[in-house]
Order: C-alpha cells, then structure tokens, then sequence
C-alpha cells in the first residue's frame, strides 16, 4: 500500500453512525452504508482533494471533458486499462450520462472512496460485520472480474496505476446507535492470492473477513495476477468436472 491509513484507527475505533433503522433485523447493505460515509468523510479530510466516490470521480472527470460523448471516448478518459474496467459503469449508462443526468451512488460500485496519490488510484472497499454475529464472511468482489482485471493487467503491462485496499469495519449495538469496536485494514496485492476462497453458489463471489486477510505474500503484483489466474482456473475445472459428474452424468440415458 502506497498510503498510511492508520490514523484511521483512531478517528473510527469508538465512532457510531445513527442506527438505519429503528427496530428489526439489520442487513449487511443497511449497517455497512452510514459506516462506508463516516469512513470516506475521515479519507477526505486526510486526503484533501484527492479523495472522491467512484461516481463523483466518473461525473467530474466527464464534466472536465465534454467533447467526449460516445462510450469508447467516455471510457478511454481513464489511461489505465484494468483501472478504467473496474471503474465502468457499462456501455449503456455510459451514454446516457450527461451534465443533467449524471451519475449517484450504486451499491456494487467497485469503489466506495478513490483515493489518488503518487499518480496511484487508491480504490477503498469498506466491508462491516456485527460482532453479534458469526456468519460466513461477506461478498466482496466478483471472482470472475477479478479475473478479467489480471488478464488486463498482464496484457497491458499495467502493475502500477491502482491498488486495490479493503477497510473492514467491526460494529456492535448500541441502543439507537452502531458503534465501531475495531478495524482492519488490507491490501489485496499483500494477500496470497490462492487462498482466496471463491463461492461458485454465490454469483463466483470470493468471500472473506476483512481481518482474516493474510498480508504475507512477497511476490511482485504482475506474479499476484498469475498466480490468481492459475488459482482462478483450477477452481474453475473443478467446478466443471463436479457440474459434469454431479449433475449432468446420472442424467443421461
């Protein structure tokens, strides 16, 4: 990671944000939203200027170019292209933005804030967890996007422009209140990449506890990207062979 973060630590640890709701169970979406702004409000205080959502960024940088219009002009505004990927909103909402219809929030954003220092995209993926609970570890990011962005990488030469750092955030109940009990900060590129756990039953989603992330790996991002495509692949043939002899092979006749 190209940014200290730890002054987080102590801005957030103690903080609370109002309930969303005021009585009834809370789904994961509902808690991480008030803790996902508290957190991009601190960022933009530490990193005055260079700190934006990813769909203020988008709106900003297309205001700041009015001459392009089509989609490919649109999307080449962004130099990087793995980066420009895992920012796009799509071809279609692409081309229908424009200065009166420009881009809000939306929940599967790849980033919740963007964070740009030393000519390096900082994208920040706040995840929360209710430590009255103990289930399986949240969605964090599509398997199969995250192939794509490797592909990219590698076939662009592209290990320098973005990192990819997610902030986990531990909350507990406190009357009309949440409040954070502790954080986790993680770099995607400092974990090792075969030991991310893809759940095919989950739309490919690789899953896990921000604070269970292991920060050992000691390769370089362009051998992180080959070794999670290798990781990515073997997945996927075993996948193949249990579609194939679990639910394709008892069925012929």
């Amino acid at each position: 990671m190209n940014i200290n973060l730890s002054p987080l630590n102590g801005r957030l640890i103690g903080a609370s944000v109002p309930r969303p709701n005021a009585s009834g169970a809370l789904a994961g979406h509902a808690a991480g939203e008030p803790f996902a702004k508290l957190v991009h409000n601190h960022l933009v205080e530490l990193f005055p200027g260079n700190t934006y959502s990813q769909f203020e960024y988008l709106n900003s940088l297309y205001l700041s170019h009015p001459d392009a219009i089509t989609f490919r002009q649109r999307y080449e505004l962004i130099k990087s292209v793995p980066l420009a990927f895992l920012l796009d909103r799509g071809e279609a909402p692409t081309v229908a933005w424009n200065k009166n219809n420009q881009y809000i929030e939306k929940q599967n954003d790849t980033a919740d804030s963007l964070i740009f220092n030393k000519n390096i995209a900082n994208i920040i993926d706040i995840k929360t967890t209710s430590t009255s609970k103990n289930g399986q570890p949240p969605n964090i990011i599509s398997a199969y996007k995250l192939a794509t962005m490797c592909k990219l990488m590698l076939d662009n030469n592209d290990f320098s422009s973005f990192d990819i750092i997610y902030i986990g955030i531990d909350w507990e109940e406190k009357g009309p209140s949440l409040k954070c009990t502790d954080i986790s900060i993680r770099g995607l590129f400092n974990t090792n990449p075969q030991r991310l756990y893809i759940n095919w039953a989950a739309a490919l989603q690789i899953q896990f506890h921000v604070d269970s992330l292991d920060q050992t790996y000691k390769g370089s991002i362009e051998q992180w990207c080959n070794d999670y495509l290798r990781s990515y692949l073997s997945s996927a043939r075993k996948r193949i062979t249990t579609m194939q002899t679990k639910f394709i092979d008892p069925f012929i006749t």
